[in-house]
């Protein structure tokens, strides 16, 4: 009975423990439709999930208070022009630092905000995608073919959340940190109807309704 009772306690001891990784916070890039010619505002988000290193369920000096979001679209002839800027909960709140480097097919949100004076006010595991930090105001190549598809995704290597000292940062190579992708999705464009037009198919659909109701 010894015997066994050390086998067994042998067995658990060798069972290997694997270390929990912690909940990530999530950065989104919404995807939204628009036309050939049309200028479209795409909402980014971050979710600050309670329990990962950076929150606002974390003690002074570990909050969210500082990000860099990178966002590769493709293809890049079919945007005539692209910015990206604060947005949401951040646009009220004045940046200690902030920078919008930008490439042929990529453009960066960098901000760094003071903890004491411009918290950022992120609500604590809001339903995703989270609070609205920034917005990249898009202007679609007249061009672009119809229907086609704009990929906005998020630099794996680039985006990261950081606290106001950047001593501390989550990523994806951390597993500290999960990204949605988004996408413009570009479509046909449906003429306007003149007031003239409008007045004939108001007539023509009203002589629809009495010739029904005669029936």
């Amino acid at each position: 009975m010894k015997r066994l009772a050390a086998v067994l306690l042998g067995a658990i001891v060798a069972v290997p423990v694997f270390a929990q990784a912690p909940p990530a916070d999530v950065v989104t890039v919404g995807s939204v439709s628009t036309s050939p010619g049309s200028t479209i505002d795409v909402p980014v988000f971050i979710r600050d999930t309670s329990g990962s290193p950076l929150g606002i369920d974390q003690p002074p000096g570990s909050r969210i208070q500082s990000y860099s979001l990178t966002v590769n679209y493709s293809p890049a002839s079919a945007v005539q022009s692209i910015t990206f800027t604060r947005g949401g909960i951040t646009q009220p709140l004045t940046p200690a630092f902030e920078s919008s480097p930008a490439s042929a097919g990529q453009i960066s949100l960098i901000d760094v905000f003071d903890e004491n004076t411009n918290l950022i006010p992120f609500t604590s595991n809001a339903a995703l995608p989270g609070n609205q930090v920034g917005t990249l105001h898009v202007t679609i190549n007249p061009a672009a073919a119809t229907p086609s598809v704009v990929t906005l995704t998020l630099d794996a290597t680039l985006t990261q959340l950081s606290n106001q000292a950047g001593t501390t940062s989550e990523t994806v190579t951390l597993n500290t940190l999960t990204l949605v992708n988004g996408a413009i999705n570009v479509t046909t464009t449906i003429p306007a109807l003149s007031t003239w037009a409008l007045a004939l198919l108001a007539i023509a659909l009203a002589g629809i309704g009495v010739a029904l109701m005669k029936r």
